[in-house]
């Protein structure tokens, strides 16, 4: 008979009448396995704490949303956001569910020629194009979104001497009755200098005006502005056909969508408080088919969501380092994931469980990662189990951004694998090593006690 393992006593406050915001149940799920395999597997395998990727809930959620846009609009064109998760696998599996690749930086768009993604198939947004970006993204025939009035006139530069006329699209903020008002990227709606911009390059006749593009905000916890957004894109696109008599091929809502991660603050969870997929759909679609565009040339519909696509699939496995009592009293359990590898920690209450059966005990706790920084908190306070040393957890939701924002501090980034639709396991990345980080430096020669 196996000895059972010792649990010290906890005197827990027993509250009588009405239960807590979360109500009054205090036992924590662990999870045990993703995609049907063992957490404690990986972690033997490839070591902690490591990165997990579902393809299978890539691809599932992927189809939701596209299932959500499709059924209420004719013409829908998604595009992989790069700037969430550029992981090549990553990326290939949205393209390979029909996806274009949306980029922000040189960087990005080299990223998506070398996954094959046809030059015509990448949309370039962002305020840091060079001119050499330009000239590559104008012979791929890629759709260039202008951010600036500089952006403008080098491009129209660039179209001088080249051989293929620039296919582009301006993008627009406006003041859709969000806070903050995203007025830093593009032109603004409301005091004209979106027209402006238009009216420039249809005079210009140098470029060929595909698209337009407004992207409102991150995170955003009603559909209603994308409402908004749309038929205010909408309008300019009937005023430049009225004008000009010019059909725009595309309108692009950009991203944003909330994944279903609970913000710091928030009083409910956020899979209780998201839109889902549906809802923005009908926001969006409805407010483009009611507009005065006309139906028989309808644009394509353009949506580069990212976080809320690929959240859900990422997973971080680690291990309890230690516990320990802080002079205020509160519990604190130091694991081997650190600020540096959840960026996303700054503004999520991520959940995080054990990944095996946990004691029914649990405790006001403070999760620190192992950083020597005050600040490396992946919780603040979290009513959790008494884990012991050694026990391992799972947080889940952190498939967006934290392997684009991480950063290489104290630690060492670890492996990340992808558990594909067969269940089997692959290595996308490779943890890095100390001459990961010394093989870029260099020794100024008077500095060096190497002969």
């Amino acid at each position: 008979m196996q000895k059972l393992k010792y649990e010290r006593p906890v005197i827990n406050k027993i509250q009588v009448g009405t239960a807590g915001k979360f109500g009054m149940k205090s036992r924590f799920k662990s999870i045990e396995s993703i995609d049907n395999v063992p957490v404690k597997e990986m972690i033997e395998k490839y070591g902690s704490p490591v990165y997990v990727i579902s393809e299978q809930t890539i691809r599932k959620t992927y189809r939701q949303a596209k299932q959500a846009f499709t059924t209420r609009y004719p013409k829908v064109q998604f595009a992989w956001s790069y700037k969430t998760n550029y992981l090549n696998a990553v990326c290939q599996v949205f393209h390979s569910e029909g996806s274009w690749a949306e980029v922000v930086s040189g960087f990005e768009y080299d990223k998506a020629i070398d996954n094959d993604v046809p030059g015509n198939n990448i949309i370039f947004n962002g305020p840091d194009k060079s001119k050499e970006d330009l000239i590559k993204a104008v012979k791929n025939e890629s759709y260039i979104h202008i951010d600036h009035f500089d952006e403008l006139y080098m491009l129209l530069e660039v179209a001088e001497t080249s051989e293929k006329k620039p296919k582009v699209a301006i993008r627009v903020n406006m003041d859709t009755g969000v806070y903050p008002h995203w007025a830093r990227f593009g032109f603004n709606y409301e005091n004209g200098e979106a027209w402006n911009a238009l009216n420039r390059i249809m005079l210009s006749k140098k470029l060929d005006l595909v698209g337009i593009h407004s992207h409102i905000g991150t995170y955003m916890m009603s559909a209603a502005p994308y409402g908004v957004a749309a038929s205010k894109l909408a309008d300019l696109i009937v005023g430049v056909d009225k004008k000009f008599g010019h059909k725009i091929e595309y309108i692009d809502l950009g991203g944003g969508f909330a994944s279903k991660n609970t913000l710091k603050g928030a009083y409910l969870p956020g899979t209780d408080t998201c839109p889902s997929y549906d809802d923005y759909a009908e926001a969006i679609t409805n407010a483009i088919i009611n507009s005065g565009i006309d139906h028989e040339n309808l644009p394509t519909l353009f949506l580069e969501t990212g976080r809320a696509l690929i959240d859900d699939a990422g997973s971080i496995l680690g291990t309890v380092l230690a516990n320990k009592r802080l002079a205020n009293g509160k519990r604190s359990t130091i694991i081997d994931i650190g600020l540096n590898m959840l960026f996303t920690s700054f503004w999520y209450e991520h959940d995080i469980v054990p990944a095996q059966t946990a004691s029914f005990q649990t405790e006001e706790t403070i999760i620190n990662g192992p950083l020597c920084m005050n600040i490396d908190i992946i919780r603040e306070n979290i009513n959790f189990p008494l884990l012991k040393k050694g026990d391992n957890v799972v947080i889940s939701r952190i498939g967006a951004y934290n392997m684009t924002q991480w950063m290489q501090f104290i630690t060492l980034r670890p492996k990340i694998i992808l558990i594909d639709m067969e269940g089997k396991t692959h290595i996308i990345r490779e943890n890095e090593t100390k001459n990961t980080i010394t093989d870029l430096e260099r020794m100024p020669k008077h500095l060096s006690k190497k002969e």
